[in-house]
């Protein structure tokens, strides 16, 4: 690998190359002054550089969960707080050590696609999984506050079924004091493995079955929003009334909608 190899091989070659290989490239290249052996050099650099800081963000994930002890701990997250319609759904996860699950974050941060893979990823690696739905009728009539300590208490125990028996409960968000091993942990699914692997979870399984809704309820583009109240879905509640999977509590300024 020279000067005189063809750009398009050499582009390739350093493109490909990891962070010793790189300065090596480097070294042995220091006289090419062609403009794409300097992009790719500069374009690699900045990839290498990116992958860097995304190894040190999951890390630190981990770390933070390794600073509560050498138990197992468990991370809980909810999604589906705010919707009009479906369930209020609650993820457990409990990771092992190694091997990192990569692009783990707060599952609002990572696209469709990469929330289908990171959760295939979890699905395969966790020590324990569980998400459990709390449903419309049990939000309207407990209230959105008893719901979430029944949905985040029904993961635990569901996780406490699996045979696994955690020493630490990390619970992103607000105290909940749904059990002694409780510890909350303030926007939790961006700084802990679990949380996040927990939130990932729960978004994607509240997903699914948003989307299997749609079919049985289309007037209502539940595939799209997945039961949010976006423009679209209250023009639909206005038009056709509420289905049974809305939450009637939530929707009590749509005066033109009942239940059928």
């Amino acid at each position: 690998m020279n000067a005189r190899t063809p750009l398009a091989a050499l582009k390739r070659t350093i493109l490909e190359a990891d962070a010793r290989e790189l300065e090596q490239l480097q070294q042995v290249l220091a006289g090419d002054s062609r403009k794409g052996v300097q992009k790719a050099f500069d374009t690699r650099r900045k990839q290498l550089e990116r992958a860097a800081r995304e190894e040190q963000r999951i890390g630190g994930l981990y770390a933070f969960d390794a600073s509560h002890g050498s138990g197992i701990i468990v991370g809980l997250d909810e999604v589906g707080r705010g919707a009009l319609a479906g369930p209020l759904a609650v993820g457990a996860v409990v990771l092992p050590s190694k091997p990192h699950v990569a692009l783990l974050n707060d599952s609002k941060q990572l696209s469709p696609s990469q929330r289908q893979d990171v959760a295939k990823v979890i699905e395969e690696v966790a020590a324990a999984k569980a998400v459990f739905f709390v449903s419309p009728g049990k939000i309207d009539e407990v209230g959105m506050a008893a719901a979430l300590r029944l949905a985040f208490s029904g993961a635990l125990q569901a996780i406490e079924q699996q045979g696994t028996h955690p020493d630490v409960v990390l619970v992103d968000g607000n105290p909940l004091h749904i059990d002694n091993r409780e510890t909350n942990v303030v926007k939790g699914d961006a700084k802990s493995a679990c949380i996040a692997a927990a939130s990932i979870l729960a978004k994607v399984t509240r997903d699914a079955f948003m989307v299997q809704q749609d079919s049985t309820y289309p007037q209502y583009g539940f595939s799209a929003h997945k039961g949010y109240g976006s423009a679209e879905h209250m023009a639909a509640i206005r038009e056709q009334g509420l289905s049974p999977i809305h939450r009637r509590s939530f929707c009590r300024s749509f005066d033109q909608a009942s239940l059928f």
